[in-house]
């Protein structure tokens, strides 16, 4: 298999490093210091599950689609939400680089983000990933898996065929990353909503890691208020995800999502000491952007949100 992928951040490196391991053909489109370090130095997994070293002779980097002539099987696009316009727009105009049976699939936070990619390619090419598998970056070669929760899992949001998918996640796997394919993949997105929107934001303005917010009684109400206007929102969109109500989602989440995770400081935490743009528009803004088109309050969404607008702004000054 051939494939292409876009975004060698902790995630992507990660994968990149399965696919290379289990022999796929893989490009990588990167820049700057990222594709110094890729080239000089190749691509190192490690902490849990399988190590993994690939020299620098056998990583292809990119610097735009321009320079490559390949067709591709699979584009994986590993990016930040953040960029996912320019993404879309590089493939529109690169669409020949995809061959016709070829599949873009989408590793990426939030919900929403294929709506860029459906502007210029069908249904059938569109796939998605959940990832609750932590991943850090301490050198720009280097992807150290550090939380695992469940396996990656992929799907269609609009019920296509999941065959084609089969290649992929075994790759994944015999690279030692747990994956498998879900026909659920909808309720594996909004489960990963209702989990990122509820801590991602607030460990943000509090600088806060997430066993933190969970033995506090003020963050427990604010965290208990988050989830229940995220149900809210996401019934009267007509979503659903593994829960049937806000007080069974509760129950899991402080007993058996927040302990694995304890120690974890959001990737929006993490974002703003960086100084670059969060992902907020694609977590918590898609909350606000569906209760506005509802006509359902989600005061305390509402917040977190412009706090974190702020938060952005005040970093870049």
């Amino acid at each position: 298999m051939n494939a292409l992928l876009i975004g060698p951040g902790a995630v992507g490196l990660g994968i990149a490093a399965s696919l290379l391991d289990s022999g796929w053909k893989l490009d990588i489109l990167a820049a700057g210091k990222t594709k110094e370090s890729l080239d000089t130095f190749g691509i190192i997994r490690r902490g849990l599950f399988k190590e993994i070293t690939v020299p620098a002779a056998e990583v292809k980097t990119f610097s735009t689609l321009d320079e490559i002539q390949n067709q591709y099987d699979f584009v994986l696009v590993c990016t930040k939400t953040t960029a996912s316009l320019d993404v879309a727009a590089e493939l529109s105009q690169n669409k020949h680089k995809l061959k016709r049976q070829g599949k873009i699939v989408l590793f990426q936070n939030g919900f929403g983000n294929d709506e860029v990619f459906l502007e210029t390619f069908s249904k059938d090419r569109i796939y998605s990933a959940r990832i609750i598998t932590g991943f850090s970056r301490p050198e720009r070669y280097i992807s150290e898996v550090t939380v695992h929760a469940a396996p990656i899992l992929i799907g269609s949001l609009y019920g296509e065929d999941l065959e084609c998918m089969i290649p992929l996640v075994e790759a994944i796997n015999s690279g030692g990353l747990p994956c498998a394919i879900t026909e659920e993949i909808e309720k594996a997105l909004w489960a990963k909503m209702l989990y990122n929107c509820t801590l991602n934001p607030l460990s943000a303005v509090l600088n806060a890691n997430y066993g933190e917010l969970a033995e506090d009684r003020h963050t427990i109400e604010i965290m208990d208020g988050l989830i229940e206007e995220i149900f809210q929102v996401m019934r009267i969109s007509g979503y659903s995800s593994y829960w049937d109500d806000p007080e069974a989602y509760k129950k899991e989440f402080y007993e058996q999502l927040i302990p694995p995770t304890c120690d974890h400081r959001s990737s929006t935490l993490q974002d703003i000491e960086k100084k670059i743009k969060t992902e907020i528009d694609s977590l918590t803004g898609v909350i606000v952007k569906l209760g506005n088109q509802h006509h359902i309050p989600v005061p305390l969404n509402q917040m977190l949100f412009h706090l974190i607008k702020a938060k952005e702004n005040a970093a870049v000054r």
